[in-house]
């Protein structure tokens, strides 16, 4: 897959990324992501406008009225697939009810009661209060879609959580904006279509499971969000971080199931020439393969440069009038690198499989590092004691509920209509089979740590490691923490 990074709306980066992708394309031994592949895989685009898809619904309309009932099914069965992949809100939203009322009447008409019914209900699940339009609608339509409404308002809900990286997004399902991040929402059981917005980062859509009493949701929109497909893949950067984005291109291509990520880029130094430069990612193992570049100027590269960095990314081979960057020196497109306090000059690669958060900031001067397997104990012993304790407070938290379910016994028994009963012991079984994962988890950990901990050579000066166990009533969390 190759993705570019930087400035998306770069009329001269996009245009060399697609040289670059066209030329790597053209070789019949590779097998390469398209461009088209990406967002469809990604961001999948309707292939018919608002208006098609609203005359579609109209001809549908037609058909209905003229008893065509199976031809009109099977128009807008064809445009919902269309309308979901249109962008979310208003405009989108309004067809999609349009839709769906139109299953609901038309199902009706063939006698498919079930399928009118969950027609009606994907309208009225997320709007509790739409109410047809008497002039559209027959009588018995609308007794029939009012009872469903009743039905639904007594139906259990579940508590479906979405939370996004970038605080205060938006928030839609099935098209319909419900609401800003952080938030909870009760909703009935179902599957509905999530997209998560702030401004130009849009998640990638997705569907979702609601069910059960909760469904706890993190969207990481600074990761998803960063991602383009259209007109060319890119990576927003906006910070300067490589590092980051490196490690996003390394997720990304997970996400899309490929071995190899070739993120292409332009460098603009403060002085000297601009180049254009290719860095290889293995994904599974998060790391740079190699990386080169040539210089360029305008917005079209140079065919023989271009099939020089070509045959390097794929091959490895260093053409004369390609510059690669080896393993102990630095790129040509790089400032010149500034020592540090002791003298000594920063490293120049990156690791882009873990990169290191824990130590941003910390200043002093170093220490010898500790040996890798030392470090390994310490983490899986702090993991383990932190799942331990985790355990310890979810069998508190069960213990309240325990004593409250005994108290609506009766006879040892749990009466079938006592909602409360049953709630507390789906609780139950929830708590049990975390108990049971944690305790399990925990001591694997804790003992996988010690065994580390005997066969590791002992370090001058362990890491300094955090755990800690907290609760606020209704839950628990664990946290571990340290420098290494």
């Amino acid at each position: 897959m190759v993705v570019a990074s930087g400035d998306c709306k770069d009329a001269e980066l996009g245009s060399q990324a697609n040289a670059f992708l066209g030329a790597l394309v053209s070789r019949p031994e590779q097998d390469v992501l398209s461009a088209e592949g990406f967002s469809e895989r990604l961001f999948p685009q309707p292939s018919k406008s608002y208006e098609d898809l609203q005359r579609q619904l109209d001809t549908a309309q037609d058909h209905f009225y003229e008893n065509r009932n199976a031809k009109a099914a099977q128009l807008v069965d064809e445009a919902l697939q269309q309308i979901n992949r249109l962008p979310v809100g208003e405009a989108r939203r309004k067809l999609f009810v349009s839709a769906q009322l139109l299953h609901g009447i038309n199902y009706r008409a063939m006698s498919r009661q079930k399928e009118s019914d969950t027609a009606f209900r994907n309208v009225l699940r997320l709007q509790p209060t739409y109410a047809l339009d008497p002039d559209y609608f027959a009588p018995s339509v609308r007794q029939g879609f009012e009872k469903l409404r009743r039905e639904m308002n007594q139906t259990r809900k579940v508590k479906l959580s979405i939370r996004s990286t970038l605080p205060t997004s938006d928030v839609y399902l099935d098209g319909l904006k419900v609401g800003q991040s952080p938030m909870t929402l009760d909703v009935p059981a179902g599957t509905y279509d999530l997209t998560v917005v702030k401004g130009d980062a849009i998640s990638f859509p997705r569907q979702i499971q609601a069910q059960g009493a909760d469904t706890p949701l993190l969207v990481d929109l600074a990761y998803e969000g960063s991602i383009i497909a259209t007109p060319f893949p890119c990576l927003t950067t906006t910070d300067g971080s490589d590092e980051r984005t490196l490690s996003h291109a390394v997720r990304l291509g997970g996400t899309l199931g490929v071995e190899e990520v070739i993120v292409v880029r332009l460098e603009r130094p403060s002085s000297g020439p601009k180049w254009f430069a290719a860095t290889v990612l293995n994904v599974e193992g998060g790391q740079k393969l190699r990386e080169g570049g040539f210089k360029t100027q305008g917005l079209d590269a140079p065919a023989e440069a271009l099939s020089a960095l070509v045959d390097f990314v794929t091959t490895g081979r260093s053409p004369s009038n390609l510059v690669v960057m080896n393993s102990n020196g630095r790129a040509p497109w790089e400032q010149p690198s500034t020592t540090d306090k002791n003298g000594t000059p920063p490293a120049s690669g990156l690791d882009v499989s873990a990169p290191d958060r824990l130590t941003e900031g910390v200043t002093g001067t170093a220490s010898q590092s500790t040996p890798g397997l030392r470090v390994a104990s310490y983490v899986l012993l702090g993991t383990g004691v932190a799942a331990l304790g985790g355990a310890g407070v979810v069998r508190l938290l069960a213990q309240k509920d325990v004593n409250d379910l005994e108290k609506r016994l009766e006879n040892g028994r749990i009466r079938s209509t006592d909602q409360e009963s049953l709630r507390l012991r789906d609780s139950l079984v929830q708590k049990n089979n975390l108990l049971t994962g944690l305790l399990v988890g925990g001591g694997a950990a804790a003992a996988t740590g010690a065994v580390l901990f005997l066969l590791s050579p002992s370090a001058e000066v362990p890491p300094p490691v955090s755990v800690g166990v907290a609760t606020d009533g209704d839950g628990f969390s664990a946290s571990l923490s340290g420098t290494f």
